[in-house]
């Protein structure tokens, strides 16, 4: 399906109980949103709504600039990506839901969550393998950053970026990360704004249930960060899954689905 919020054309998707999904003011149903990760398209995360949707509406979409949903006219902060977010649901009719997030969609949970001028009724919280604490640097990762960084301005100077252009791009699409490299200029700028960006002050603010769930062979968001958030987050919750990477509930699926069917009380 598909909806246009901001200007932008959205594709979403919902199941649950039965075909009966739309947001009626008379009825009071029970929604659940899945916030996806860095690149990631909707069919990533069909196996967590399909543990859900005999007793949730579950709601996923590509966010904007992710599969098939049109990105920004321009880059995009992480405060930006939650504000649409509230943006889309309000064009749904929806306010009042549980949250699943994963890797990026932590980042924007932790935002929206920290907020007080929040607009949604917000229930319970699943982070996945979460963004948003920022990693202790080496002294040789801030060599690498600063030598980085010199090549950028001379690569990019408007000499050499007005006779190479071709050049100039060939050289920002083999720097850094493969969501880096495989992302467009404009995804590219919001991706550095997103890393950039510590949360870890804004944790303690969540009021809300939340339930982590973590690789512990996480490479991109290490358990660590899952422990600190379990710290921070007031009422919370830790679920190791031993040999899960950044993708956790696609590498122990059966576990992840006992998890969180439990957690929503559908067990």
């Amino acid at each position: 399906m598909e909806v246009t919020v901001d200007g932008l054309k959205i594709q979403y998707k919902i199941t649950g109980p039965d075909e009966g999904w739309a947001a009626d003011t008379g009825e009071d149903k029970k929604y659940v949103a899945i916030l996806q990760g860095w690149g990631t398209t909707m069919p990533v995360y069909d196996s967590v709504a399909a543990a859900l949707k005999d007793g949730y509406y579950v709601i996923q979409l590509d966010l904007p600039g992710f599969g098939g949903s049109e990105e920004p006219a321009k880059s995009w902060d992480v405060k930006e990506y939650s504000t649409f977010f509230v943006h889309f649901l309000k064009a749904l009719n929806i306010h009042k839901l549980s949250i699943i997030a994963h890797s990026y969609g932590g980042r924007m949970t932790i935002e929206l969550l920290s907020d007080p001028r929040n607009p949604l009724t917000v229930e319970k919280v699943v982070l996945m393998d979460a963004a948003g604490i920022m990693p202790v640097r080496s002294a040789s990762y801030k060599r690498k950053v600063k030598w980085y960084k010199f090549c950028k301005k001379v690569i990019t100077s408007k000499p050499i970026a007005a006779l190479c252009p071709d050049m100039v791009e060939d050289w920002k699409k083999r720097q850094g990360s493969a969501d880096y490299r495989n992302a467009t200029p404009i995804m590219r700028e919001s991706l550095v704004k997103a890393v950039n960006y510590d949360q870890t002050h804004l944790l303690p603010l969540i009021k809300q249930d939340t339930l982590l769930i973590w690789g512990d062979a996480d490479t991109a968001t290490p358990i660590e960060d899952g422990r600190k958030m379990d710290q921070l987050i007031p009422n919370s919750g830790l679920v190791v899954v031993k040999g899960g990477t950044h993708y956790a509930f696609l590498d122990q699926p059966a576990l992840c689905r006992n998890v969180l069917r439990s957690y929503f009380g559908l067990s």
